[in-house]
């Protein structure tokens, strides 16, 4: 099983990803590693990725989710799969991925971000992120309130998942 974790940059989903994954006993993967240097470089610069730049991100992850499914690895990916045709892309042909979107409010997320240092995604660029936010359904997610302690929301889900996998991947 993949469970991917989406939301907005600094919803937690790469500390609540790592801390899963080490619960579930299974690799940790952050969608950031997954961009190209020209994509970072832009984000550096305070500048919005766009559609364009990101189909090869996109395309890089959901072959990777595939590799993963393939070769029966469990795994967490950390990706802010911020729009449905995004996470159409991630989930196709995965029926073995569960996807958890960490929702919060703009004003929860800006003070966590004006607080992080040393990543490349800035706080100026948040409104651009929930702009483009299309929330998923209950029905498409595990929606869990990501202003929520994160031991609450990582104890959570790893109940929720462990029963779920047959075998964990040490």
């Amino acid at each position: 099983m993949i469970v991917v974790i989406s939301g907005v940059s600094g919803s937690g989903k790469s500390t609540i990803g790592r801390l899963l994954s080490e619960r579930l006993h299974c690799r940790f993967y952050d969608g950031d590693s997954f961009h190209s240097q020209a994509n970072i470089d832009k984000m550096s610069r305070g500048e919005a990725l766009n559609d364009a730049d990101r189909a090869p991100w996109l395309q890089a992850m959901a072959r990777a989710i595939r590799h993963w499914i393939d070769i029966e690895e469990n795994a967490v990916l950390a990706c802010s799969a911020l729009k449905k045709s995004y996470r159409e892309i991630l989930l196709d042909k995965a029926d073995d991925t569960k996807l958890v979107y960490l929702k919060a409010s703009a004003a929860a997320i800006e003070k966590r971000l004006t607080q992080r240092q040393g990543h490349f995604m800035k706080a100026g660029m948040l409104s651009g992120q929930f702009e483009a936010l299309e929330e998923p359904t209950e029905t498409e997610a595990i929606i869990v309130d990501a202003e929520l302690p994160i031991e609450t929301i990582v104890s959570s889900l790893s109940e929720k998942f462990s029963t779920n996998l047959p075998e964990l991947d040490s």
